[in-house]
């Protein structure tokens, strides 16, 4: 009896020898379940009724907001059906009595009902154009709500402080609420399915109780078993995603390995296409060990549910033949009950599945809604005072950040000073806080002790999305949009339209004539290899593009700015590289500061100031020749680069080989 009545109960996930082998056990990932475990396994029937109300009303304030002659018409339309549900039960009983209780000959009996079958089928008729029409309007406003769900879903999550989308509790938020606009749209189905099952209920509700009002609770004896069924089996399922959902998504990372373009040379080279092969084929049949457990589990509790269901169905009749036999219902009346008592028990039944439906799509509607208040929270403040349009120096006093999950600052007290036409370098080891402070000095990291300061002012008070319109940003891991070359050029200002001729200034400038020139449709090439008709650059050609972005956007205002290139030629060779370091020198201007952060000293020795950060704190500064002549950590790392491209002393070279004549 436990087995069945009991509580829904969550076993530990078997681990599968595929799954222990390469990821250490079983997967644990955060996917905001533990936030609604218990309200799936909790429902009951009654409490599902109470607050279905609240849980379909963000769904539909979104859906009026979309199209409220839609939302209406579809109200209309289900109203209109329960109407029709019951006139047509009515019908049904005046075709009963004629048939039963009437007088005459056959053929009189049944010229005495036509205008009852004719009610019939009229009803029969409205409401399935009231039906066609519900679904039509409904089918309009499932797309309408999910793009409003996803559009303040991807609104609120580019609007964040670049700190949210570094916090991991954000992070995880971020990938739960993804589900939401799904489940909005979802919601919609089946809001107006459980709308025509109450109606339709009702409707029934009201006949019987016309009939006989004894039926009445019969109704629900027969329904409660199927409705506890259903959200048995739900139930299960529920919990058994919780508990299999990562290993699933384990063995689909595992299947997309073996079929993804950055991973193929491995998988050929390494033999490592047949050896994921193998482990994914046991993770499935874990999985379908898991399912074959549900199916069976499924199947035994929905006999219950029947069997239950049976019983109470052979205790109604009972009643009604026991009414027949008192007097108290005559033929017709009976059989008008017991069309009336299936139709409401099917209606029954299928309002509690839906209700079980709303209430698991709510639960990542409600995550969806949580997701926009805390985002909402931590979105960049809007508004503040104007960037003056000349500034003269960028200065940061004193300035500490410490990331949420690290016990050091990743920087430390740092300060430095950014005049308008100069070019600044920062150097230092990996770790040493260098991205750290290029985000501080971008605006998208606010000091946490310390002030950034844009001429007089300090930047907390200032637009923050002035601050952004000032400053272009070159990294080593710069956004390779999929798009065509010439959109990824001009997405270093976007809002600024521009045609090939104006973006080939930039081109040039890059150094990217050659890369554009070779391709099939020049700068209206498609660069991204996913799509048919599409190419992909080489790293090197990337970068000489995403320094031909900067440049669009560095040369599109006159306002004081500053561009900040971190590690911009990793991917180049020495001769393209020197190259590119005299195009980002030559950027600098009177109204624009150029910082650049690199590993390769020579790229550095030309700058006016150079900055040497070592475990978050400002190590050294100075010119190339002073910091030379100081002999400090500076000295140390352009020595220590300079020895790899020197000869090495008291070693000689090999001979080459004499060169033989093929003939």
């Amino acid at each position: 009896m436990k087995r069945f009545f009991g509580p829904v109960t969550m076993a530990e996930p078997k681990v599968s020898a595929a799954e222990r082998e390469l990821f250490g056990g079983p997967l644990r990932y955060d996917l905001g379940w533990s936030q609604h475990e218990h309200a799936a396994l909790d429902l009951t029937m009654l409490s599902a009724l109470r607050s279905m109300p609240s849980l379909v009303g963000a769904t539909l304030r979104m859906a009026w907001s979309a199209d409220r002659r839609g939302l209406i018409a579809v109200m209309i339309s289900e109203i209109g059906q329960g109407i029709a549900a019951a006139v047509g039960l009515l019908a049904v009983n005046a075709v009963m009595h004629a048939l039963l209780d009437g007088s005459g000959t056959p053929a009189e009996r049944v010229h005495a009902l036509l205008p009852a079958l004719l009610a019939v089928a009229a009803v029969a008729v409205v409401n399935s154009a009231l039906a066609g029409w519900s679904t039509a309007r409904a089918g309009r406003l499932e797309p309408l709500v999910e793009r409003i769900a996803t559009t303040q879903y991807l609104a609120a999550a580019a609007s964040v402080e670049l700190e949210a989308i570094d916090d991991p509790d954000f992070r995880r938020l971020i990938d739960v609420a993804q589900q939401g606009p799904g489940s909005a749209r979802r919601m919609i189905g089946v809001a107006v399915a459980a709308l025509n099952s109450t109606i339709s209920l009702v409707a029934t509700a009201g006949v019987l109780t016309v009939l006989d009002p004894v039926l009445l609770p019969m109704l629900i004896l027969i329904a409660a078993p199927r409705g506890w069924g259903a959200m048995r089996v739900a139930q299960e399922r529920y919990v058994s995603v919780m508990s299999w959902i990562e290993h699933v998504r384990a063995s689909r990372l595992i299947g997309n390995l073996l079929t993804e373009r950055t991973a193929a040379q491995e998988v050929r080279i390494h033999a490592v296409g047949a050896f994921l092969l193998s482990r994914y084929e046991g993770m499935a049949r874990s999985a379908e060990s898991e399912q074959e457990r549900l199916a069976s589990s499924k199947a035994v509790t929905e006999w219950v549910a029947a069997a239950l269901s049976g019983l109470a169905m052979a205790a109604t009749y009972g009643v009604m033949f026991w009414l027949i036999m008192s007097g108290r219902m005559s033929l017709a009346v009976a059989g008008t009950a017991v069309i009336a008592v299936r139709s409401g028990s099917a209606g029954l039944g299928a309002l509690v599945m839906n209700v079980n439906h709303l209430h698991e799509e709510s639960l990542y509607v409600r995550d969806h809604g949580r997701f926009l208040v805390q985002a909402a929270r931590r979105a960049i403040p809007e508004g503040g005072a104007p960037v003056p349009e000349r500034v003269g120096r960028i200065v940061l006093d004193q300035v500490t950040y410490r990331y949420p999950d690290r016990e050091s600052p990743a920087l430390d007290h740092v300060s430095l000073t950014l005049p308008m036409g100069s070019v600044t370098a920062v150097v230092g080891e990996n770790g040493s806080g260098k991205s750290t402070l290029m985000k501080v000095l971008a605006g998208l990291l606010l000091p946490q002790e310390g002030v950034l300061r844009w001429g007089a002012a300090d930047v907390e008070g200032l637009d923050r999305a002035q601050v952004f319109d000032r400053v272009a940003l070159l990294t080593q891991d710069f956004q390779r949009w999929p798009v065509t070359a010439a959109m990824n050029i001009r997405l270093g200002r976007p809002a600024r339209p521009a045609s090939s001729e104006d973006l080939r200034p930039s081109v040039d400038y890059a150094g990217a004539g050659p890369v554009v020139d070779k391709l099939p449709d020049g700068l209206q090439s498609l660069l991204a290899r996913m799509f048919r008709g599409a190419i992909e650059l080489s790293g090197g050609e990337w970068q000489k593009v995403g320094l031909a972005r900067t440049h669009w956007r560095s040369t599109t205002s006159r306002a004081d700015s500053v561009l900040i290139v971190d590690e911009p030629t990793s991917a180049l060779d020495p001769r393209a590289e020197i190259e590119a370091f005299d195009r980002i020198r030559r950027l600098a201007a009177p109204h624009r500061a150029v910082v650049l952060v690199t590993h390769r000293m020579s790229g550095v020795r030309h700058a006016d100031r150079i900055y040497v950060l070592h475990r978050g704190r400002l190590a050294e500064h100075g010119s190339h020749d002073e910091l030379m002549a100081l002999r400090g950590r500076y000295a140390a790392m352009f020595d220590a680069q300079a020895a790899q491209y020197a000869p090495s002393a008291g070693i000689p070279r090999p001979a080459s080989p004499p060169v033989t004549d093929p003939a």
